[in-house]
């Protein structure tokens, strides 16, 4: 029995974003609290990747366009319902779950990285430092726990996500892992 056939799924540009926004993320995580210009730059560069990301989901290739892959919520539903019994079509790009992972990572790193700059710049440090009042005092607290919030929020959006791509490739019979390390996926 012969190879079977693969095709060109991720693009290179999906798959560096993807894995430099994954070692972002995770240094932002170590370094939270201890080494703050090392969790800045990193929280920069996320910001860098998401404002990247926004753009190729726009005039990227098929399956990186948001178009090929943010469903109706009814349909993100149907296919969850057809996961659990394990009937759920398999999609070359995003599954609609997926698609709707996606959506909810992207915002809320976007919101992540938006509160760590307003509790950066609250203190008179970062890009939008100039912006806020000088000593802003309690704001920056403020938004130093809305920016935890949505860090911690992240990582649970993280594990589900891991999870799922985990299970999908169980149901699938196929290394989801090694699609976005390759770019190719199964015919």
């Amino acid at each position: 029995m012969g190879k079977q056939s693969e095709i060109n799924v991720w693009d290179p540009l999906v798959r560096l974003f993807h894995w430099t926004l994954v070692g972002a993320f995770l240094i932002t995580w170590v370094t939270e609290d201890d080494w703050m210009t090392l969790h800045s730059y990193a929280g920069y560069l996320i910001a860098g990747l998401l404002l990247f990301r926004l753009f190729w989901g726009l005039i990227g290739p098929r399956y990186a366009r948001f178009t090929d892959f943010v469903k109706t919520p009814s349909k993100v539903i149907g296919y969850l319902k057809d996961l659990t019994t394990l009937k759920a079509k398999r999609y070359i790009g995003h599954n609609p779950a997926g698609g709707a992972m996606i959506v909810a990572l992207l915002l809320s790193l976007l919101i992540t990285t938006f509160t760590g700059m307003l509790a950066y710049g609250a203190v008179g440090m970062g890009p939008l430092s100039d912006m806020l009042p000088s000593n802003f005092g309690y704001g920056s607290e403020w938004f130093e726990e809305l920016h935890e919030f949505f860090a911690n929020f992240t990582l649970l959006l993280v594990v589900v996500h891991v999870g799922g791509v985990i299970f999908e490739s169980l149901v699938h019979k196929e290394n989801l892992v090694r699609s976005m390390l390759t770019g190719t996926k199964r015919a």
